[in-house]
């Protein structure tokens, strides 16, 4: 399971005053935290809505590659931001994300990731989340055909069928949706394409001593039907303890009874 760290998010308000103030020490200090605890990328948000991340983000990426060498996951929809980015950065970078909220950008931001040989999640929205599985899916199907007519081959894209928190109306309905848009991507995709889901928005809302808890299940629960990258928080021993097991699971990683120690639960 490809792991990706989603820590450096507009939540984290050490983070994000770090790059108010443009403080590049404690930036490189938090990515090399997040390295640390076993991150194959990390993700970066500088806003919720993209305004600010022509100057933002490329700073940050440049910042954060520099600490660790890691991949890195572009959080925004800015297309200009993206655009500074990508002249920054060494490696191609995991484009999050497009969906069918935004047409007027969509063919845009599939023509640069392709330039870029840049990876690319593919969200199932188009400004509201469907609430049935074939809903997702079909947005999920258009996302696919237009990025295999952008010439980016499946093997770079990441489908994501949008995760709901629990608490939500309906939300017990979107967790189950959401397991079988990952089984299907498995099953019905050739050639074949990748899962991904950002395992912390499915506590958002929850009391905070619960939330790690619950994302921890959650990753276990999507992981048995075959995703192949989460967006978790890294530096959370519960969740650390359950990527363990998946990665010993499917011999990712050679498993022994002394590593329980080391990941026991907080």
């Amino acid at each position: 399971m490809i792991v990706i760290a989603d820590n450096l998010n507009i939540r984290n308000r050490a983070y994000i005053s770090a790059v108010e103030k443009k403080d590049e020490k404690a930036i490189t200090a938090m990515a090399k935290d997040l390295a640390a605890s076993h991150s194959d990328l990390i993700n970066i948000q500088c806003s919720l809505d993209g305004s600010g991340d022509e100057e933002r983000l490329p700073w940050v990426a440049e910042v954060v590659e520099n600490a660790t060498g890691l991949g890195l996951s572009l959080d925004t929809r800015n297309l200009d931001a993206l655009k500074k980015t990508f002249t920054v950065i060494k490696n191609p970078p995991l484009v999050n994300y497009i969906s069918l909220t935004e047409p007027e950008n969509r063919d845009e931001a599939l023509s640069m990731a392709a330039r870029e040989k840049a990876y690319i999640v593919l969200r199932a929205s188009r400004g509201i989340i469907p609430m049935t599985f074939e809903g997702k899916l079909q947005i999920l199907e258009e996302l696919l055909e237009a990025a295999n007519a952008a010439d980016i081959p499946n093997e770079r894209l990441f489908l994501d069928p949008s995760i709901v928190h629990i608490g939500r109306g309906m939300g017990q309905d979107h967790i189950l949706n959401a397991r079988e848009c990952v089984l299907a991507i498995q099953d019905m995709i050739e050639p074949p394409a990748n899962s991904i889901a950002w395992i912390s928005n499915v506590s958002v809302g929850m009391p905070r001593k619960e939330r790690k808890q619950v994302e921890a299940a959650f990753l276990l629960y999507l992981a048995g039907a075959g995703l192949d990258a989460a967006m978790v928080d890294v530096l959370d021993p519960r969740v650390q303890r359950a990527l363990y097991f998946v990665k010993a699971f499917r011999d990712e990683i050679v498993f022994t009874p002394a590593d329980l120690a080391i990941h026991a639960e907080a």
